[in-house]
């Protein structure tokens, strides 16, 4: 399906994310990140059919506003752009636990840290019984 991620200023992260949240609206604002009413940049938006997909913010949402840009340019925060057709679909055939791979978006490998990221280490080490 068709869909937009994170711009150059902010890519999303490589590697397997795993939906840790589900909502069929969150209210999103960038000063949660810093940026404030006032500054360029500054956002505030009730987005529908959300799933969290790591700590730092990244979801899977409806983002009708970047329709025309889904597929061809990547142009959010760093969240996955959806249609809200397409964003409706994904929630009600998605859940907590399943796995979503993002490849190609410009963005460093998501931090074993952040949610879980520990779907990034490779199995002969955690064979090993070494996760560093």
């Amino acid at each position: 399906m068709p869909m937009s991620l994170g711009e150059a200023d902010t890519p999303s992260h490589i590697g397997a994310h795993v939906i840790s949240e589900k909502s069929p609206t969150v209210k999103m604002d960038s000063c949660s990140y810093g940026v404030c009413q006032g500054q360029p940049g500054y956002y505030s938006e009730t987005v529908l059919w959300d799933e969290r997909i790591s700590n730092d913010g990244e979801y899977v949402h409806a983002a009708p506003w970047s329709v025309g840009q889904q597929g061809a340019a990547n142009v959010s925060h760093g969240c996955v752009n959806l249609s809200t057709e397409n964003a409706q679909w994904f929630y009600q055939h998605f859940g907590l636990g399943d796995v979503v791979e993002i490849t190609n978006s410009g963005g460093g490998e998501l931090p074993l840290d952040d949610t879980y990221g520990d779907w990034a280490v490779p199995w002969s080490t955690w064979q090993a019984g070494n996760s560093n």
